[in-house]
């Protein structure tokens, strides 16, 4: 239980960032904004590693590769389409779009870990899936003026390109912790500052530097939202979620991730003033109850550590 009860903090803790990128986005634009957020983050965790563990720096040809792909795929891909999105979605729907991971995680954890996919899962990704559509369907604001096709808009399709690429970076970083002896502290560090560089170079060719896409007086605003982003999910969050890949699947941890837009949307009613939606409450419930029948299959399957005995790993400086 208290570790059902670590993973349920750790997406409270969480679903805050999108309120805060939804801020920070009124003083920057998206690229450099998330350029900003890693390399803020990897100079914490590799700085912290350079002091505490030098021996983390030792990497091979293929270690680094590895470290590559991921930077791509779950830093520079996964945030860049996701602040572009959010500049006008609502910050609830935004967290509740990234609720398609687990159907992407149920792909590749297939392709990867050869978890196998019973009649009680698809049963469970099917009612998750209708709960998805009333969310879907609605559009306020300024992304009706950009729909792609039918009731998709652009901003809600780079969302779920953001949610794809997040859950195949969380695949590689599951195969990256438990098959090359990485710590999870030194692969996001690492990735983040990859990631980070190659957002700073799309932002230079894209995006107005004079001689910063930022304001003057808005460098103050803006350093305060990307260093708590930066803290929450870099630091905390993105550490925690690699530790507890050791003893859950990413398809569970996936299915966790849907309780995000009931915090996501209590976030966005107090910080940004955002009414909470019936729809996202509405639809949320109707996707946990899919979440819990792929969890009690799981637990069948073996692929959840039921025993308690032995305690979740946290966050430490020894880490």
């Amino acid at each position: 239980m208290s570790s059902i009860l670590t993973v349920i903090l750790m997406y409270a803790t969480w679903s805050s960032v999108f309120s805060l990128g939804k801020m920070t986005l009124e003083f920057c634009p998206p690229l450099f904004l998330t350029g900003a957020r890693m390399i803020l983050g990897s100079l914490f965790l590799l700085g912290f590693l350079a002091i505490a563990k030098r021996s983390s720096f030792s990497l091979n040809k293929k270690q680094l590769m590895s470290i590559g792909v991921l930077a791509f795929f779950s830093i520079y891909l996964t945030n860049a389409l996701e602040f572009w999105g959010l500049q006008y979605l609502s910050a609830a729907k935004t967290c509740f779009i990234y609720s398609l991971s687990p159907f992407f995680a149920a792909l590749f954890s297939y392709l990867h870990f050869q978890e196998k996919m019973n009649t009680r899962k698809w049963i469970g990704l099917s009612i998750g899936f209708v709960g998805f559509i009333p969310v879907l369907l609605t559009q306020t604001g300024s992304e009706e003026l950009m729909n792609a096709f039918s009731f998709l808009s652009w901003p809600t399709l780079a969302i779920m390109g953001a949610a794809l690429c997040s859950v195949y970076g969380w695949v590689i970083l599951r195969l990256i912790v438990k098959d090359q002896e990485i710590s999870p502290m030194m692969a996001n560090g690492s990735s983040m500052l990859i990631g980070g560089i190659l957002a700073f170079v799309h932002s230079f060719f894209v995006e107005n530097w004079n001689p910063l896409p930022i304001a003057s007086a808005d460098l103050a605003p803006f350093f305060k939202g990307t260093l708590l982003m930066t803290l929450i999910s870099n630091i905390i969050c993105y550490n925690l979620y690699g530790m507890l890949l050791k003893r859950f699947t990413a398809t569970f941890l996936s299915f966790m991730g849907l309780l995000s837009p009931i915090f996501a949307s209590i976030n966005a009613w107090i910080f940004l003033g955002e009414s909470p939606s019936w729809i996202i409450f509405l639809s949320t419930s109707i996707v946990s109850l899919g979440l819990w029948i792929v969890y009690r299959a799981e637990l069948k399957q073996g692929y959840i550590v039921k025993s308690t005995k032995q305690p979740v790993p946290v966050p430490s400086e020894g880490t």
